[in-house]
């Protein structure tokens, strides 16, 4: 899976999830950064989400799933 397409996955379930819309899921979530599989072995990418507390717990509780799912993604 490449890293847009994994953004655009978090972001369409946080929107079924918690309501909201796609831009804002977008603006909290921000972009996937891909990170060397070989110094990131069990999970290459990361995300820094802000907004309210309440948005970005629900970003960090679906990223623990989505990471178990998805651990290694390519930036192309």
């Amino acid at each position: 899976m490449i890293a847009s397409k994994l953004q655009d996955l978090v972001i369409v379930a946080l929107m079924r999830k918690s309501g909201g819309t796609q831009r804002r899921w977008r603006a909290v979530l921000g972009p996937i950064k891909v990170h060397d599989p070989r110094t990131h072995a069990h999970c290459n990418w990361s995300v820094a989400p802000s907004g309210t507390s309440r948005e970005i717990g629900e970003v960090e509780r679906l990223l623990d799933i989505i990471r178990l799912e998805h651990p290694i993604v390519s930036d192309r």
